[in-house]
């Protein structure tokens, strides 16, 4: 099978690629390098560098590649960022995503995996969110996510796709940018191995669930590949791909604080302080991937404390 990854040189997209290839995939990437790095996969899978704002270069793309099957992984990600700029936002998450699926459906694609996210989808949730829990976003980064589920949607039903959205939890792992507005567990990183305090958003008591990247490229990998008895054409598939335990900010900075220390055997890494709080923040916030297990026979496989040790040892030697 051929797969065309957005935002494969990305975080996630990286993962993906590596994983679809090891399983004997063909694989092409488009991405605007924006957050991303051609280093982040092998020199000898083709890369287009390009916007998936430009619709032209979409076409093109496509129509170079001819793929099966497109994971959709490129997107603005960043809640705050969407607070403060919620028109381009838009025009990433939602217009991107039109360019994306139109492109698909004119080549005959088959498939189309979606990056969603539960994280922002459900809104304030205490109990871990099922796919039947209402959505509810508060932020407009959970408004556009929630709309390209209805595109998906649209576009299943109109071109005959076969269609998932993965709603994601919190992805951490090995590449992830630490730059800007990046994950939670890779600012930490980059700031305690400056030997600088982390700063804690508020008072830190926000709940979240974390999952780690290869889980998640796993998950990807088995939406891509399962059988049109499991994602029938015409119809969207949601599914959480998250662990359903929560863990707040506090907690999360110090068992970080305490993986990178002991990697570096060392014990005096400075605690954090606390800032602000950031605009848009849930307070609790977490999935139930119940159905992932039924219908894929996905679970993560990555313990916290194993992935955040995993994730230490490739920030510290990646410097």
């Amino acid at each position: 099978m051929k797969v065309l990854v957005t935002g494969g040189a990305g975080f996630i997209g990286s993962h993906i690629v590596d994983g679809l290839r090891a399983a004997g995939h063909a694989v092409a990437v488009i991405d605007d390098l924006s957050t991303g790095t051609r280093d982040n996969f092998s020199a000898d899978v083709p890369l287009h560098i390009g916007d998936i704002c430009d619709e032209e270069t979409v076409r093109r793309v496509f129509a170079t590649e001819r793929p099966d099957a497109v994971c959709h992984q490129a997107a603005q990600m960043s809640v705050s960022r969407s607070v403060r700029e919620p028109a381009f936002d838009a025009r990433v998450n939602c217009l991107g995503m039109i360019h994306v699926l139109s492109a698909a459906a004119a080549v005959g694609c088959r498939r189309v995996v979606f990056a969603s996210s539960g994280g922002v989808l459900y809104g304030e949730v205490t109990v871990p969110a099922t796919e039947d829990t209402p959505a509810d976003p508060v932020s407009p980064y959970g408004i556009t996510k929630w709309v390209g589920e209805r595109y998906l949607g649209f576009f299943a039903r109109e071109h005959g796709l076969g269609t998932v959205a993965l709603r994601y939890a919190n992805v951490y792992g090995p590449r992830q940018n630490p730059h800007g507005e990046a994950g939670v567990v890779a600012i930490f990183l980059k700031r305690l191995l400056a030997d600088q305090p982390a700063t804690i958003n508020g008072d830190g008591r926000y709940i979240r669930d974390y999952v780690y990247a290869s889980d998640v490229a796993r998950a990807n990998i088995l939406a891509l590949t399962a059988s049109d008895a499991l994602v029938r054409p015409g119809t969207v598939t949601a599914l959480n791909i998250g662990t359903g335990i929560g863990v707040d900010v506090v907690e999360l900075e110090s068992r970080i604080r305490a993986a990178l220390n002991a990697h570096l055997g060392r014990g005096n890494l400075p605690a954090p302080v606390h800032g602000p709080p950031r605009p848009g923040d849930l307070r609790s916030n977490l999935v139930d991937p119940a159905r992932a297990a039924r219908v894929f026979d996905w679970r993560p496989e990555v313990r916290l404390e194993d992935g955040l040790a995993r994730t230490a040892a490739w920030f510290a030697n990646a410097r």
